[in-house]
């Protein structure tokens, strides 16, 4: 039967659970279920058996994460269009000091995870962004150590052949970049907008069939510029349309709101070395929900 002390434990981690099982699952409103279920579980463990609450507890929502994905895998083969994960609504100063959490929940990082088995992903971000050892790598993913040795090799190799570089976020530089990319925008100002995006700039907008939005990748600048100048355009057309800026997985996002709680879309900027190189457009009213709560992450 649960207690005080199986409440106190599981909310003071709760921050690194989240976070362990959003980047496992790249869903927020799943990481949710997979938190309430594993704490029912937790409330039923004798305490007197537990030696390393931390390690106990990653295992815990480890394990059941990776039942959730493998059993959502069927429902992502048959979706229409991109898929991105959900994005995450959080406070501007949460991991910004942290380089390698900062980088573990960036939409690109993500999107790059998604790439991996799902044995090869929960061993990746267990090992390489918690730092946890292979022994409780092994008991979290029901291999051997020998085994989890192989694939946290494989997915690190993967990943460091198509991950492109990641700097700490220059706080000031970003906000200049994204103010000058509203204006442009809002102004219908093309060469502006044209001198703020990278040459081969990435479009991708992720609506399940569900909204309005690029059922493929777009790659261009002019091309990406000509489709925002319309968004923009037909955005201000729209009676109540309000465009704010937010901090989604800890980097600088455009959430339109037209009453009401639940945004109708988020846009989510990836800045390099002063250019934008990929916009993430999120149409999906279903992963829109998880925009109404400010997360709190750790590792």
């Amino acid at each position: 039967m649960t207690t005080d002390e199986h409440a106190e434990r599981f909310t003071l981690l709760r921050p690194l659970l989240f976070t362990i099982v959003y980047e496992i699952l790249g869903s927020a409103t799943e990481s949710d279920d997979v938190l309430q279920d594993s704490y029912l579980r937790w409330a039923e463990v004798d305490l007197a058996t537990v030696r390393d609450t931390r390690s106990y507890l990653a295992r815990l929502v480890t394990r059941q994460a990776l039942n959730a994905l493998r059993a959502s895998a069927r429902r992502r083969e048959d979706y229409v269009g991109p898929w991105l994960p959900e994005p995450l609504l959080l406070d501007d100063n949460d991991p910004s000091a942290d380089v390698v959490l900062a980088e573990s929940v960036s939409m690109a990082m993500l999107v790059l995870l998604e790439t991996l088995s799902p044995d090869e992903r929960a061993v990746f971000v267990l090992r390489e962004v918690f730092g946890f050892d292979y022994d409780d790598i092994a008991a979290s993913v029901g291999k051997s150590v020998t085994a989890v040795h192989q694939v946290a090799h494989r997915a690190r190799a993967h990943v460091q052949a198509r991950r492109r570089r990641f700097q700490p976020v220059d706080a000031a530089k970003t906000a200049q970049v994204t103010e000058e990319f509203m204006t442009a925008a809002a102004t219908g100002d093309m060469a502006g907008l044209l001198t703020l995006l990278a040459p081969n700039v990435t479009w991708t907008a992720d609506s399940g069939g569900k909204a309005t939005a690029a059922r493929r990748p777009m790659v261009g600048a002019q091309k990406v510029a000509t489709l925002l100048m319309d968004l923009f355009r037909t955005s201000g057309q729209m009676p109540g349309m309000q465009i704010q800026t937010a901090n989604c997985n800890n980097t600088p996002a455009l959430v339109a709101h037209i009453g009401g709680d639940q945004p109708e879309g988020v846009l989510l900027m990836q800045i390099i070395d002063g250019k934008i190189t990929n916009f993430y457009a999120i149409r999906n009213p279903d992963k829109l929900v998880a925009m109404t709560v400010v997360r709190q992450i750790s590792r």
